[in-house]
């Protein structure tokens, strides 16, 4: 009984697992337990999708990201702590270490509380910018609940964002209106490639000072389109690292709040818990996620293919090159689909790129699409590779690289001089001269003198 008991625990577990492709261990920094309750329908809604959450304060002396050397979680959110700081556990570093052991953040923030001036350190590090004064939020006086912010609007309306990839599986469009109360503003660097907006602030909004006892702005941090009220930044390794400006967005009383813009007509209900699970899915891993699989190569020779993946190629060779890509989507692989206006290429390079190609979509199977290419080696011999290095907004960077050794003819290998149209003139003349010297020479070794000319002999003798 007791084998059996253990095999159906067994079975349970193994039914009971995360979406994520890199774990389901979450660690909910949270300062005061009394707030979890105003949580409670989305930490169902992660435990729900297979999370394992652990909640812990930024006070506890025990806690730790890291446990033997490897991380102790897989993932960590962050809600805005009321204290000055995080702790020794929770410093920018930490963190940065976190992350490159491949784990994701999702950091929450609210503009009714200072940001502490670590985590400001820490956006720095991903030139993603914070007010100055750190009492700041994002007001709107044209796109606003009139229902809950008559007076302040501090609560922003806003459309879901449309599609963030020219394709037909954005993951954060649809349809529906967000409430974004009490947002801390936030501008991106221009010059990083690793950071983009998520969801940006109207145009009529800017930056309000809440301790300003004036009413009027002058000098605001940023307005319009400048701010950005959730970012997402993806490092190199592909950890993620998500910033959500409002954490009163994630509450149960906005997941399903009545809310009234000053020239609707009527209420509507928001969509902040849909919005919600789309941005924890794309932070935690759950979408966006292109995993390779088999890449092959070979020789292709009066049209038939010869061995996979060999090690030596020739100049001039013809070359079909194949390369396999899934996509994961919540809870299983499929085919990933490339946009035709952002292919993905194959470059064939030594110091510099021979050929860029863009790879073609060859198969399709249940859970993966098989791209390729063919081309003819340049007539240069030396170390080659095939590079693959797709990196896109919200998907996972793709870098591969194979070297192969690309050598001259052989001496048997050369064509012959006969078969070269361009030396028939020389070859020509060649075997002329040859030809008229064995000709000179028959004609003198079989012509014999004249009769006058044997007498002048004999006289002169």
């Amino acid at each position: 009984m007791r084998w059996l008991l253990s095999f159906l625990l067994l079975c349970f577990c193994g039914a009971v697992h995360a979406l994520s492709t890199s774990g389901n261990r979450l660690l909910v920094v949270l300062e005061e337990a009394a707030e979890k309750d105003a949580y409670s329908t989305f930490w169902s809604d992660l435990e729900g999708r297979g999370f394992d959450i652990s909640f812990e304060s930024p006070k506890n002396e025990k806690l730790s990201l890291f446990r033997l050397g490897e991380r102790a979680y897989d993932h960590l959110l962050i809600l805005p702590p009321k204290s000055k700081g995080l702790g020794p556990a929770l410093t920018p570093k930490a963190i940065i270490d976190f992350m490159n052991k491949d784990g994701n953040v999702l950091l929450a923030l609210s503009g009714k509380s200072p940001t502490p001036s670590s985590l400001s350190s820490l956006l720095l590090e991903f030139d993603i910018h914070l007010a100055p004064d750190r009492s700041s939020l994002v007001v709107d006086h044209f796109n606003y609940d009139t229902l809950s912010a008559s007076e302040k609007h501090d609560v922003l309306l806003l459309k879901r964002p449309g599609a963030l990839r020219p394709d037909t599986k954005p993951y954060f469009s649809g349809d529906g209106i967000l409430a974004i109360p009490r947002a801390a503003p936030q501008t991106l660097g221009a010059e990083s490639s690793l950071v983009a907006p998520i969801l940006r602030a109207p145009e009529t909004a800017y930056s309000y000072n809440v301790k300003e006892e004036s009413g009027s702005v002058e000098d605001p941090f940023a307005t319009g389109t400048q701010l950005s009220l959730v970012s997402a930044m993806q490092a190199r390794n592909s950890a993620r690292f998500t910033v959500l400006g409002s954490v009163e967005a994630l509450q149960d009383k906005w997941f399903s709040a009545t809310v009234k813009g000053p020239e609707d007509k009527k209420e509507t209900t928001t969509v902040n818990r849909d919005f919600a699970k789309q941005l924890t899915a794309w932070t935690f891993q759950e979408v966006g996620v292109i995993k390779v699989g088999k890449i092959e190569h070979r020789l292709v020779e009066n049209g038939q293919e010869g061995p996979l993946n060999p090690t030596i190629y020739r100049v001039k060779n013809d070359i079909s090159f194949n390369i396999e890509f899934s996509e994961f989507i919540h809870d299983k692989w499929v085919p990933f689909e490339a946009p035709s206006e952002d292919a993905v290429q194959l470059e064939f390079t030594m110091l510099s790129p021979f050929h860029r190609l863009n790879l073609q979509p060859i198969r399709r199977t249940r859970n993966s699409t098989l791209y390729g290419a063919s081309f003819t080696v340049p007539d240069q011999h030396g170390i080659f590779s095939f590079r693959v290095n797709y990196k896109r907004p919200f998907l996972t960077n793709v870098e591969e690289k194979h070297e192969i050794t690309i050598r001259h003819f052989a001496h048997n290998e050369y064509p012959r001089s006969w078969k070269i149209s361009a030396a028939w003139p020389w070859i020509s003349g060649l075997y002329s001269v040859i030809g008229g010297f064995l000709a000179f020479v028959v004609v003198w070794l079989y012509s014999a003198p004249s009769a006058s000319a044997e007498a002048r002999i004999k006289k002169v003798q």
